[in-house]
C-alpha cells in the first residue's frame, strides 16, 4: 500500500473504511511551532519597521556628516570637501589644494543596503558594514558588524570620515 492510499483510505479501528484525512483531523498544535511562528511574525514586523526607517536613518547620517564636512571646509577651504545625498547613497569627496588647483585625494561612498539592513561604507579599498536597527521609542542604533560593536553617531562619523579627511595623521 502506498502512503497516499493510507491517507485517502484511513484506518479506523483496524478496518479499512473510506475516509479522507485532513490536517484538521489532528490537533497538532505543538508548542515549539507556535513559539517559532510568533518569533517569525515579530521578526518580520521588526524588519519591516527597520526597512521603513532606513532611508530616514541615511538622512540622519547625512545631516551628521554634513556638520563634519562644514567644519572641515571652514578650516581648509570651501572646495576641500563635498557631500552629496542621492537616493540611497551618500558620497563624500575630499580634495587638497595643489599648484594646479584642487585635486581629489579621497572618497567615501555610503549605500543603504536593505538586505542587511544597514549601510555599506566604502573608502580606499576597504568596506565597513554598519547594521541599523530600531530601539524603543523609534530610536536608531548602529552596529559595526565586523567587530560586533554598537556605535554612537560620533563614533560612526569618525569611522566613516577620519581616514579620508586625515590620511596622514595616525590613529
Amino acid at each position: 500500500m502506498r502512503m497516499s492510499d493510507f491517507f485517502q483510505a484511513g484506518y479506523i479501528g483496524g478496518s479499512r473504511e473510506r475516509h479522507v484525512v485532513t490536517i484538521d483531523d489532528y490537533d497538532m498544535s505543538f508548542q515549539w511551532l507556535q513559539m517559532r511562528i510568533t518569533e517569525e511574525k515579530e521578526r518580520r514586523e521588526r524588519e519591516a519597521r527597520i526597512l521603513e526607517r532606513l532611508p530616514r536613518a541615511l538622512e540622519d547620517l547625512h545631516r551628521s556628516l554634513s556638520s563634519c564636512i562644514e567644519a572641515y571646509t571652514t578650516a581648509f577651504g570651501e572646495d576641500a570637501a563635498d557631500l552629496r545625498l542621492t537616493g540611497l547613497r551618500v558620497r563624500v569627496i575630499v580634495r587638497e589644494s595643489t599648484d594646479l588647483g584642487w585635486k581629489e585625494c579621497g572618497r567615501v561612498e555610503i549605500d543603504a543596503v536593505p538586505a542587511m539592513p544597514g549601510f555599506e561604507v566604502r573608502s580606499g579599498g576597504t568596506t565597513l558594514a554598519i547594521e541599523v536597527g530600531i530601539l524603543p521609542g523609534d530610536r536608531i542604533f548602529y552596529r559595526d558588524r565586523e567587530v560586533d560593536q554598537y556605535l554612537t553617531m560620533e563614533e560612526l562619523t569618525r569611522r566613516i570620515l577620519d581616514r579620508t579627511l586625515f590620511p596622514r595623521l595616525k590613529d
